[in-house]
Formats: structure tokens, C-alpha cells, sequence
């Protein structure tokens, strides 16, 4: 573990406090430093309205102390327990209505650790405020292509040419925001997060960033996409959401990146707040809910939902996969099928409507065609195969031959240049298992006829 920076400063936030209370928040956001650690960033605000004014004959000026402790939760270990004085100076009333704002840094190695940060008032200890939890350290250098975390601001400045400033990194000046309070006082939220481990060697360009901001009540609001060039390894993505033009309600940021050949994704979230008095809030949904609930997706129960997303598992994303694990209502889980579905169309005349009963009429072919120890046919390793990829060009099986168990060779002339499956009946129970193939991230196993060999 490594100290970087502390800094500080004086930025101007809508106060909301307590009186019994130090206003203090934090947020925190991880970027990828080596193979084995990550360097985290600790962001953290002071209300200087909050804080009990100093007088004296040359300067009004408030106090707040910061404490971080980090444990290491395997070892015990102590890693870090500093504190830091974060001083203001109080030069009228208008400073009042302004917050300490400051971050500080640290390389730490993988693993799980406990982290607590407090803050003080430094003239009354009764006004403070502690917040503890577990942090995951997950190097992304050791992954495929990933992401960091999202860092929130309240003001973002491309190509800076000023590199002595506090809040610089990567030719941007990105100054946080912990509160994540947007809104009347804070029109925009901005976003800073990095990509890391893009580069694919065979030229493709297929990766896409999405952008997506749901309500409490899990609607979509926003979503946005972008294509990500793979020419460089790592680069910076930044963005920007409208605040002022959404109603009070507490909302979830969503960047994910999914690369379409690969059926892979990775996301990053984070929850803000938006303070909009004078914004009305209106039902934009009222179409979209229509044609959900007019589609086949609005007579299905909760249960058939989530049978349908497990079936329609083996083409979803992660980050997709992860979406839907966080809904909780019928309706949501509707909404989400819809745009599932939606967003799988290559018509837009089509809608929804092509590529799911296509998918629909696969799983019931391969229920009726692969359906074997008690598992139903979608739920095989050939029903799997066969939901992803459709038929295959051609199929060469060996039922019976003296030395080796029944086993099927399916090959794809059009993927990839050409790839194969072989699957194996290792039980003989006509369950024919996934031994090999050649096509990129399925299972490979280049002495896979030994599995097979009758001995």
C-alpha cells in the first residue's frame, strides 16, 4: 500500500445538514494500477456551514479532521490509519454555503478490507460522522476488457493545460462530487471512468458503451450508446447527465461495456440524487409501458419472467444479467423482457418480435431434440450450443463404434472462419456433454478423445 495525494478545497454545494452533525460525506472509486492492486480514491466533503467557526483578529477560518482506516480483513493487518486536519478559511457569509472538498489516494493490493472514515468537527467532537464497510480490491489489469469505477463531479475540464491542479488526472480537471446530490443547485452530473485491456489482436472493432440512468422504480430514463475504438489499450471515457431536466427521486448511473461478438460485458454504477422542486414529474413511460403490456411480455407472470430470462440466459450479458438480478417487481422485470428483446432486433419494423420467436421456437426444437436426464433440452449442453449458434452446417455422429462412447461433431463453416463442438455421451445416458471445441471462449480440450475412450 502506497500513500499518493491528499488536497482540498472550497467548492460551493446546496447545504443539507444537521445541527447535532458534522455534513460530512464521502464516495470512493477504484482505477486500475498494476496486475496486483488497484489505486482507490477516497473523495470527501465538508459542509463549512456545518463546522463551528474560529474567530480571531486576522482570520475567521473551520476545522474539519479526516480519519481513514483500512484493514486488511484476511490478516488483520492495519494498512492504513492516518488522520488529516482540513482547514477553511471564512472570509464572509457567502463561504458558508460552500463545502471542503478533497481526495486522497492509495495503491492497495488485492483483497478484501474493512475501511472506516470519520469526520470532525476539530472545536466540538459531539459534530461527527462515521461511515465503515467492506471494500473488494479486484485488480483490473488481471481481467479481460474492463472497466473502472464511475467517479461523479460536479464539473469536468477536457485537454487542461493545468497540471498543478488538484484535481487533475489523464489532461482532465475532474472535481468530485460525494454528496451525489444534482439538481436545482447542480444542473449536471458528470462522469469520469477508465477502460482498460481493449486491444484485440484480430482487428475487430465490436465493442459498445452504454450509457443508462433508472428512477427508483427501475424505469429506464436514459440510454445512450457509443462504439469504443480497440486501437489503443486503455483510454478515458467521460459524460454528462442533464439533472435540471429530471423530477426529485433517487436514481442509478449505468456505464457498460459489451463487446457483441463475444456475448461479453462488464458495468459500473453508482447512485445519485436529484433535487428538482420545481420539475413535474411525468409518466414518459406511458408508451413504452403500452406497448410492453400489449406484447407477450404483459400477460406473463413474475414466475414465467424469470423462467424466460433463464432460457434467454445464454445470450445475455453480464452486466444484462446483472440488471435483472436487481429487480424486484413484475413490472420491471416486463420492461426489462421488452427491451431485451427490443434491442435485439436488427428490423426496426420487427420490433421484439423476430428474434424472440425465433429464440422461442429454438428452445422448444431443442427440448424436443435434446431433452435427456431429466433435464430439458434448452438446459443441455447441445440445447445451449444450438440457442446460440442455431443449426449447425453439419453434424458427423459416431453412435456406435467398439472403443470410444457415442459422441457428435458439429461444425459451423460460417463462424469464425469455421469452428467445431464435439459433445460426448460420457454417462450413457444419451446426455451429451461439451468435451471440445475450437470456437473462442467455449470450453477446449485438445485431448478431448481420451474422455470418450471406452478402457
Amino acid at each position: 500500500m502506497k500513500l499518493i495525494i491528499l488536497f482540498f478545497c472550497s467548492l460551493f454545494i446546496f447545504p443539507i445538514f444537521s445541527q447535532n452533525k458534522v455534513d460530512f460525506e464521502f464516495d470512493y472509486a477504484q482505477f486500475g494500477y498494476d496486475t496486483t492492486s488497484n489505486f482507490v480514491e477516497f473523495y470527501y466533503s465538508f459542509n463549512q456551514a456545518s463546522l463551528t467557526v474560529v474567530h480571531t483578529d486576522t482570520a475567521d477560518y473551520i476545522q474539519g479532521i479526516l480519519h481513514i482506516s483500512i484493514t486488511d480483513s484476511a490478516t488483520g493487518e492495519l494498512v492504513v490509519n492516518n488522520s488529516w486536519l482540513v482547514p477553511g478559511i471564512i472570509r464572509d457569509s457567502s463561504d458558508l454555503n460552500k463545502s471542503l472538498v478533497g481526495a486522497i489516494g492509495f495503491v492497495i493490493d488485492e483483497g478484501v478490507y474493512y475501511c472506516k472514515l470519520s469526520g470532525a468537527d476539530v472545536q466540538d467532537s459531539l459534530k461527527t460522522r462515521a461511515i465503515d464497510g467492506y471494500l473488494r480490491i479486484n485488480p483490473f489489469f488481471k481481467l479481460t476488457a474492463s472497466m473502472s469505477d464511475l467517479q461523479l463531479a460536479s464539473n469536468i475540464i477536457p485537454q487542461s493545460t493545468n497540471e498543478s491542479s488538484i484535481f487533475y488526472k489523464n489532461t482532465y480537471e475532474v472535481t468530485p462530487m460525494p454528496t451525489a446530490i444534482f439538481g436545482e443547485n447542480q444542473p449536471v452530473l458528470f462522469y469520469y471512468t477508465e477502460l482498460y485491456n481493449l486491444s484485440d489482436e484480430s482487428g475487430s472493432n465490436n465493442l459498445r458503451l452504454d450509457q443508462l440512468v433508472f428512477n427508483s422504480r427501475q424505469q429506464l430514463v436514459i440510454n445512450k450508446s457509443k462504439q469504443i475504438d480497440r486501437k489503443v489499450d486503455s483510454r478515458v471515457e467521460v459524460g454528462a447527465v442533464h439533472a435540471f431536466k429530471l423530477p426529485t427521486d433517487t436514481y442509478i448511473l449505468v456505464c457498460t461495456l459489451i463487446d457483441s461478438v463475444a456475448n461479453l460485458g462488464v458495468s459500473s454504477s453508482k447512485k445519485f440524487f436529484v433535487y428538482n422542486p420545481d420539475v413535474v414529474y411525468v409518466d414518459t413511460f406511458t408508451i413504452q409501458t403500452t406497448s410492453v403490456l400489449s406484447s407477450a411480455f404483459g400477460v406473463m407472470s413474475e414466475e414465467e419472467l424469470d423462467d424466460l430470462f433463464n432460457k434467454s440466459n445464454y445470450i445475455a450479458s453480464e452486466s444484462e444479467k446483472d440488471q435483472y438480478e436487481l429487480l424486484t417487481t413484475e413490472g420491471g422485470k416486463r420492461e426489462f423482457m421488452f427491451n431485451f428483446w427490443e434491442g435485439r432486433e436488427n428490423d426496426p419494423l420487427q420490433e421484439y418480435k423476430q428474434v424472440y420467436l425465433d429464440y422461442i421456437s429454438r428452445v422448444n426444437e431443442s427440448n424436443a431434440r435434446y431433452t435427456a436426464m431429466g433435464k430439458k433440452g434448452w438446459q443441455t449442453d447441445r440445447g445451449r450450443v444450438f440457442l446460440i449458434y442455431g443449426d449447425p452446417s453439419e453434424i458427423e455422429r459416431f453412435p456406435n463404434q467398439p472403443e470410444t462412447r457415442p459422441y457428435e461433431i458439429w461444425s459451423y463453416h460460417h463462424i469464425e472462419g469455421g469452428v467445431y463442438f464435439v459433445f460426448g455421451d460420457i454417462t450413457g445416458f444419451n446426455d451429451y456433454q461439451l468435451i471440445h471445441s475450437t470456437k473462442r471462449g467455449e470450453l477446449r480440450d485438445e485431448t478431448w478423445e481420451r474422455r470418450i475412450t471406452v478402457r
